[in-house]
């Protein structure tokens, strides 16, 4: 029978969570929890605290105050249990250049003890649905960027992680690569992998993560799912207008009511409101009334990018 309380359980649960390197307060007092069989999506500025959290988590580094447990093992007191549920798969692909790709996956499957046959059969497995079968025999250092991170990906799931760790993933990959690695997520996260994942990406964090964190100089400035965090942000909605051959004064279109503010770059104009169907209207109106034709006029919601910068202004520096 199925633990439903089991089930429900936090994966990972961080409280007061805490890193300084001197005078330097990298991460200031974090709490947030990963619900099992989520996408966690770890957002924010270079230099927010993103790397240095997950340094954390994966036992890279220790915290100066604060705890964290996955699946219920202390990261400080039981470090090797907790480390036994994750794999990571960094930014940069750390793989042996001097084996094979197929030797690179067998290493780290028996490094973590998986079983002869299970290691083999998941490793062809792996390779083949993530375009790598070919290259079998290959040495790592021939291959490209993108399928170095493939095999990075391989050689992380071939250890039958329960929670993945994936950091900038797609970070510059080709098209293909990067398409096909989140594929790969997207499904095992349905099978039940549970991912946490930091990505400069806000299209790809919107389009895969259940929920997103964002930090900023080292806290959680904003927490929950991708629809709720746009919905919040409502001042970031507009009215995005061009019209056919001349356009009004600007003064009429910033005067019109309930308009916060306006941009405009070669013709298009965006005039920022939190009732944008109206403002629609307005402008419908202002146009028939100054007899010109409209060639564009649509309502944008806000992206996750608007509220990214939103949370953490212009972000930052390293």
């Amino acid at each position: 029978m199925i633990d439903k309380a089991a089930e429900m359980k936090p994966v990972i649960r961080v409280n007061g969570l805490t890193m300084r390197f001197g005078d330097l307060t990298a991460v200031d007092g974090i709490d947030f929890q990963v619900a099992r069989g989520e996408i966690f999506g770890f957002l924010g500025p270079n230099g927010a605290g993103k790397t240095t959290t997950v340094r954390m988590l994966t036992g890279v580094i220790e915290p100066t105050s604060g705890s964290a447990t996955i699946q219920g093992h202390d990261i400080r007191k039981e470090s090797i249990l907790s480390r036994e549920h994750i794999a990571v798969v960094p930014e940069q692909a750390n793989v042996y250049l001097d084996l094979s790709v197929w030797r690179n996956l067998m290493l780290m499957a028996e490094l973590y003890g998986i079983p002869r046959n299970r290691r083999v059969r998941e490793g062809e497995r792996l390779l083949e649905a993530l375009g790598l079968l070919h290259r079998k025999d290959s040495k790592a250092r021939e291959l490209s960027k993108g399928l170095k991170q493939r095999l990075m990906l391989c050689a992380a799931l071939v250890t039958e992680p329960e929670v993945l760790f994936l950091d900038e993933p797609t970070s510059g990959l080709d098209v293909q690569s990067a398409r096909l690695i989140r594929k790969i997520v997207t499904e095992l996260n349905a099978d039940g992998l549970t991912v946490f994942i930091t990505t400069h990406n806000m299209v790809e964090a919107g389009d895969i993560c259940s929920r997103v964190a964002i930090i900023n100089k080292g806290q959680i400035v904003a927490i929950d799912t991708p629809g709720n965090l746009r919905s919040m942000v409502r001042k970031r909605q507009y009215v995005e207008v061009v019209f056919r051959e001349q356009a009004p004064p600007h003064e009429k279109l910033e005067s019109l009511p309930r308009v916060n503010r306006m941009e405009s770059d070669h013709g298009v104009f965006r005039l920022y409101t939190e009732a944008p169907g109206s403002v629609a209207t307005l402008l419908a109106v202002l146009t028939v009334e100054l007899e010109l034709e409209l060639e564009q006029l649509n309502t944008r919601k806000p992206s996750l990018e608007d509220v990214f910068l939103y949370y953490t202004g212009d972000g930052g520096s390293e």
